[in-house]
Formats: structure tokens, C-alpha cells, sequence
């Protein structure tokens, strides 16, 4: 009941609290509609979409860092954001690893994204006999890596589109080939490395045991 005219404590808290509980959950679904915004900024031929791609992009890698830092902090982990967090992540990754194969080699885009969805099918798996996969700390590295190597290449288009940014298309060009190979390799590295170790720590789902 409220004392003197005022509302107690508890009754202003519990709904921000309420709030709270979901924002990890809304930032890990925020993800899917900027991998969408950054698919079409990047597919639609625009002037500068190259730009508008790599600004999507970086926001939902903040959102990625955001959601996992404020679920930890307020200890809002959840089963959900366990499975969603590390499937948005794969769909942001591997929607920017398409769009880019004119300027990656396709054969390493086809090894990162059948590593994705063979990992992703384990957590099905997984989930389906009630067992939650989370995400490992190599597999955040690997992440980590994929998205630097994103954002390079999505900084490249940029700089062609706005002329340069006061470097010449020679030295744009030097720089993604000696930079650009050095990135996939180490992506591609950890994508192999974590994606075998996964599976082989968690053997056990497809032996159906």
C-alpha cells in the first residue's frame, strides 16, 4: 500500500527491472534486422553503400559486445540468449562473408559458413535433448577475428567510395594485399581450430550417446 501519497519502491523498480531482463535478448534480436539493413545497404548497388554497410555492421558488433557484457553484469544469462546470441552472430557473419566474395576468395567464405552451420546444427541437436551448447571463449576469438577481417574490407569499400580518404587507389590498393591475406588466414585458422575442437568436445551428441 502506498505511505504518504508515494509509490513503494518495489513497484517503480520491478517493471525497469522487468525491462531489464529482456534488453540482452532485444540486442541479440536487434542483430537480425542490421544483418538485413547490411545485406541490402551492400547488395542494392547504392553510391555509398559500402559505407552504410560497414556502419550496420559495426553496430551490431556493438550490440554483440552489449548484450553479452550487460547479461553477465546483471546476471540476466538466459537459455535463450545462450542458443540466439552465437545464431545471430553466425547470420551477421556469414551475410557479410557473402556479400564480400567479390572481394574474398569464395572457397574460404564456403569453409567459414559450412563451419557455422555445422556447429549450429550441433546446438540443434543439442537443444533438442534438452542440452544448451553455449559459446566458447576460442570460438569468440575466432568471431573476433571473422569480424576484423569484415570490417577491413567493408573499410576498403568505404575508402573507394569517398574517394580515398586522401590515399591513392595504389596504396588501397597494397593494403588489401598485403593485409587482406594475413586476416583471412588467421580467421580461417581459428574457424578450423575451434570448429574441430568443438566437435570433438562434444562428440558425444553425434555418437547419439
Amino acid at each position: 500500500m502506498p505511505i504518504c501519497g508515494r509509490e513503494p519502491l518495489g513497484a517503480s523498480f520491478f517493471p525497469f527491472a522487468r525491462s531489464l531482463m529482456n534488453l540482452p535478448n532485444r540486442l541479440t534480436i536487434s542483430r537480425f534486422f542490421l544483418t538485413i539493413a547490411f545485406v541490402v545497404a551492400l547488395s542494392a548497388g547504392w553510391r555509398y553503400g559500402g559505407t552504410a554497410a560497414f556502419f550496420f555492421f559495426l553496430a551490431g558488433t556493438v550490440t554483440d559486445y552489449a548484450d553479452g557484457v550487460i547479461a553477465r553484469r546483471y546476471g540476466l544469462i538466459t537459455d535463450f540468449g545462450k542458443l540466439m546470441d552465437p545464431l545471430a552472430d553466425k547470420i551477421m557473419v556469414a551475410g557479410a562473408f557473402i556479400c564480400l566474395i567479390p572481394d574474398l576468395p569464395a572457397w574460404a567464405v564456403v569453409v567459414i559458413i559450412s563451419r557455422e552451420f555445422l556447429i549450429t546444427g550441433l546446438r540443434l541437436v543439442a537443444a533438442s535433448k534438452g542440452v544448451v551448447l553455449p559459446a566458447e571463449s576460442v570460438g569468440k576469438h575466432k568471431t573476433g577475428w571473422q569480424i576484423a577481417t569484415i570490417l577491413f574490407f567493408l573499410a576498403l569499400r568505404s575508402a573507394h567510395e569517398w574517394g580515398g580518404f586522401g590515399l591513392s587507389p595504389e596504396s588501397l590498393a597494397r593494403a588489401s594485399a598485403c593485409l587482406g591475406p594475413v586476416l583471412i588466414g588467421v580467421a580461417l585458422a581459428l574457424t578450423l581450430y575451434s570448429g574441430l575442437g568443438y566437435l570433438w568436445k562434444n562428440r558425444a551428441l553425434i555418437d547419439g550417446k
